[in-house]
């Protein structure tokens, strides 16, 4: 059974990267509006841009993974898609993995040529580097599961769009993308830590070194918590629309 479940992985993240995210619309929101909001607050204050870069690295894992997926699944439910795939010998939670990882796996293409643009072309390279690894990849999990919640918590393709922006817009402006977690007021500070974004940018301070703080070990598990907590409650809502 695993390795029906193991092919049918592979044939659901194959299958959504041709029809949905390698697509003009998919790759545009999730380069350009990150790379808009960076160059927006870069030009409002032109200070060092190597400190922009952490921020822009989350931005772009942020919404290339959440771009389609959150509304892949409910398109499909609407249109009998989900069902035919169940039709394979293949289980439920294996179908949720295959669109999670189809998320990540396209995110993981987006934010690899952003990071590896700056990382050279800033000459970012530091003997932490390697702790980017990890976060990023825990983040991409993470932030498409996020989406995969999102399209199974709702039943019109339009309303995942408007609860994701919830989700995310909140993050782009607490989590120290643009300013320091620290600098914040102390509610603000409590929400922050509570958000999966302020980890992903804390460990990609770290592994740039632009602050020389962060905490690559507890960035790593509180992100690997976040995955879990994330991708529990969406099979269980995505087995009740089933049911």
């Amino acid at each position: 059974m695993w390795r029906d479940n193991l092919r049918g992985i592979v044939c659901i993240i194959l299958k959504d990267m041709k029809v949905y995210y390698l697509k003009p619309p998919a790759i545009s929101w999730g380069v350009l509006l990150p790379g808009a909001l960076v160059l927006a607050f870069y030009l409002r204050d032109r200070g060092d841009v190597e400190e922009l870069v952490p921020g822009l690295i989350a931005l772009t894992v942020l919404f290339s993974t959440t771009a389609m997926e959150a509304v892949v699944i409910n398109f499909e439910l609407r249109i009998g898609a989900m069902e035919r795939l169940l039709l394979a010998p293949i289980s439920l939670w294996a179908v949720l993995v295959g669109k999670v990882l189809g998320g990540a796996v396209f995110g993981l293409i987006v934010v690899s040529a952003v990071g590896a643009g700056c990382v050279v072309g800033l000459g970012l390279v530091h003997s932490s580097l390697p702790y980017l690894i990890p976060v990023i990849l825990l983040s991409l999990v993470v932030f498409s599961a996020l989406g995969a919640l999102v399209s199974v918590s709702v039943k019109e393709v339009f309303e995942a769009q408007t609860l994701a922006n919830f989700a995310r817009f909140p993050m782009i402006f607490l989590c120290g993308v643009f300013t320091p977690v620290g600098d914040m007021p102390a509610v603000l500070r409590h929400i922050a830590y509570a958000l999966p974004l302020t980890y992903t940018v804390d460990g990609a301070k770290y592994a740039l070194a632009t602050d020389g703080g962060g905490s690559p070990a507890r960035d790593v598990v509180v992100l690997a918590a976040f995955a879990l907590a994330l991708m529990l409650p969406a099979v269980r809502m995505l087995q009740r629309r089933f049911e």
